[in-house]
């Protein structure tokens, strides 16, 4: 009888607890309505989070990843030495995979409707269109007139970003011939790839036919987005009919000696030569040589990192993992296939030292390119026998901004000799009437552009006119200049460096920089408040603002070109009070030096890992500080500590 009872219990309790299930199983469905439930099973149900939706034009990755990605057989996306080298996984944690949830990108848009709010739905359908691609298009596809951002948000294709059909559905017949966000897309389902005799079925179950063109290798097809004309309005925002080039990356490589031998997808969808299985499906597909390694990588690891630190906030559906392969190929591509330095003592006086630094671009296109916030510069400095500065220019101060920049900006230099003066390589919008902006709809003309062009690169070039020189630097003998020629893809910095009576044995250190959203750029957005700014500003003042390092040179007894990753030495905490730990992995001995904001050396002392340093008893002021790590005097770390 007990037994009976107590099974009696149980089922009531199974069907109490089924029935509370199923009535809040109810009241979810009732809560959310048809579509939004239907968006969240798009968004949610494909592999690792990538959307499974289709529109009437695209199907976004979700639909792709099956045969494309990462094959558990270990067949398909396989290269010669057993390596996974699958397109969807490579392709999901770039800024491509991510532009539309880029929270710069939308926090900028934010900024731009925020000055001209009567042009809210133009400038969301211009920015929609290059960011969401696969919304933007199929929304004029089926007759709507404007695309918006909250089109965007509720859009799980759109939400994409410039994913597999974005590319691959481009026809060919407008090549380099469309700029500014219009693209012209097949409707007909035919997706281009660069094999003959493509297998059409597995394709064909999905909507689409393979098709095979040699345009899909062309550097017309980026054109489209990266070169960008934009509208001019005047300070009440009225359209004045003028015209702005914000980014020209891809005429700058029509201007240069790259344009027929290397295209945009030779450097960032880099090929291999080895014979590769390029879908899962069907299993006995023919293998197909090269490969293009799909990593488009470029040279942003500032957002990269942002994505990467806020996958959740951000809605992201790559891995930590997955980031940590595509900053690691950014900084690779930054720091060896970028720039050139090479430094040179040209004379020395009582009174003076000169040196002449020549940068010389390896990319095919400006260096820095697109986007107007990002920008190089150069940290040189000259120390004595026992490292103690002497002079000193292009520093970053606490707040990653370069110390002594000017109010608005910082001028072109062909020759330096004051610590005040650093060289920046930018583009300087200005308004109507002349003065700096960083609202893109208010650009009329550059104050400054610097940026150093590629190899090849000249003025009398038919596509100079949307890639022109600006400011001082077009009456620079040494920029893009080399024996009276144009084209040399370089610039030579003159430093003139007061040595003050000292006479001894002097090292030298001269590093390249890079900043995509430099401080000075946010100041003019920051100043208004919207959700999107909002959220951008708390995400960017928690993240590290570090830039990236592209090239670094030495005369003198210093070394450089240790490598930080070998080492991993992190400095904690800080800010500090009493005392700072260098943590690394491994027995090594390392030099801990510190040093005041002005350069003076503080402290020198050897440390090993997990090390307390003590700095309570060196009479240190709070403040800003300057910190390097050394190993046999070969440069392994360099910072900023902040004393409380």
């Amino acid at each position: 009888m007990i037994k009976r009872l107590l099974v009696l219990g149980v089922l009531l309790t199974t069907i109490l607890l089924l029935s509370v299930q199923f009535r809040q199983m109810n009241e979810a469905q009732a809560f959310h309505t048809k579509d939004e439930l239907a968006y969240f099973k798009a968004i949610f149900r494909g592999s690792n989070g990538l959307p499974e939706a289709n529109n009437t034009l695209f199907a976004a990755s979700g639909k792709c990843v099956t045969c494309h990605g990462y094959d558990s057989d270990l067949i398909a996306s396989i290269d010669n030495n057993d390596v996974d080298v699958n397109v969807v996984d490579d392709w999901r944690s770039t800024m491509m995979a991510n532009s539309a949830k880029d929270p710069f990108w939308r926090a900028k848009v934010s900024h731009e409707v925020l000055v001209n709010p009567g042009h809210q739905t133009e400038l969301e359908d211009k920015c929609t269109s290059c960011h969401a691609p696969m919304g933007h298009f199929n929304a004029k596809h089926i007759g709507q007139t404007h695309y918006s951002i909250a089109d965007m948000v509720g859009d799980p294709v759109a939400l994409d970003g410039v994913s597999c059909n974005a590319c691959h559905q481009i026809k060919n017949d407008s090549l380099g011939l469309l700029f500014s966000g219009n693209v012209k897309y097949d409707t007909d389902y035919f997706l281009y790839g660069p094999y003959p005799n493509p297998v059409g079925p597995p394709m064909i179950q999905i909507g689409y036919e393979p098709i095979y063109s040699t345009h899909i290798n062309n550097a017309g097809l980026c054109a489209s987005c990266h070169t960008l004309i934009t509208e001019t309005a005047d300070t009440f925002g009225n359209l004045t009919g003028d015209q702005f080039v914000e980014q020209a990356t891809y005429h700058e490589w029509v201007n240069s000696s790259y344009n027929n031998n290397i295209s945009c997808q030779g450097c960032h969808i880099p090929r291999i030569q080895d014979s590769i299985i390029i879908s899962a499906d069907p299993p006995d597909l023919p293998k197909r040589s090269p490969y293009g390694l799909h990593q488009l990588v470029g040279g942003n690891t500032f957002m990269l990192r942002m994505f990467q630190e806020n996958l959740n906030n951000l809605g992201i559906t790559a891995t930590i993992e997955q980031f940590d392969s595509t900053i690691a190929r950014t900084e690779r591509m930054l720091r060896y296939q970028t720039m050139d330095i090479e430094l040179t003592e040209t004379s020395r006086t009582t009174d003076t030292v000169f040196y002449s630094l020549k940068l010389t671009n390896k990319a095919g296109h400006k260096f820095p390119s697109g986007y107007p916030s990002r920008r190089a510069f150069v940290e040189f400095v000259v120390m004595n026998s026992t490292l103690d500065t002497l002079f000193r220019s292009g520093i970053l101060n606490y707040n990653y901004e370069v110390s002594g920049h000017n109010a608005d900006y910082e001028p072109h230099y062909n020759m330096i000799n004051q610590p005040d003066q650093a060289q920046i390589y930018e583009m300087v919008m200005a308004d109507v009437n002349g003065n700096k902006t960083t609202v893109l709809e208010r650009a009329k003309e550059p104050l400054k552009d610097n940026r150093i062009p590629p190899l090849g690169f000249t003025t009398t070039h038919f596509a100079y006119d949307t890639t022109k020189i600006a400011g001082n630097a077009l009456s620079d003998a040494d920029f893009n200049i080399e024996n009276s020629q144009e084209g040399s893809g370089t610039d030579i910095v003159h430093y003139h460096v007061p040595l003050n009576g000292y006479t001894g044995n002097l090292n030298i250190t001269a590093r390249v920089y890079y900043q995509p959203v430099p401080p000075k750029w946010n100041e003019e957005m920051f100043s208004y408040n919207s959700t999107e700014i909002d959220a951008f500003r708390d995400l960017y003042q928690s993240a590290d603002g570090s830039p990236s390092l592209v090239a670094e040179t030495a005369l003198g007894d210093i070394t450089i070109g240790m490598d930080e990753v070998e080492l991993k030495v992190s400095i904690y905490p800080n800010p500090f009070s009493d005392f700072v730990v260098a943590q690394y992995q491994g027995k090594e001995v390392l030099d801990f030096i510190l040093y005041d904001i002005s350069g003076k050396l503080i402290l020198r002392q050897p440390v090993q890992s997990r090390q307390r340093i003590d700095l309570s008893s060196q009479g240190i002021k709070p403040g800003v500080y300057l910190y390097h790590i050394t190993k046999e005097r070969k440069s392994v770390k360099s910072g900023k500590l902040v004393k409380h």
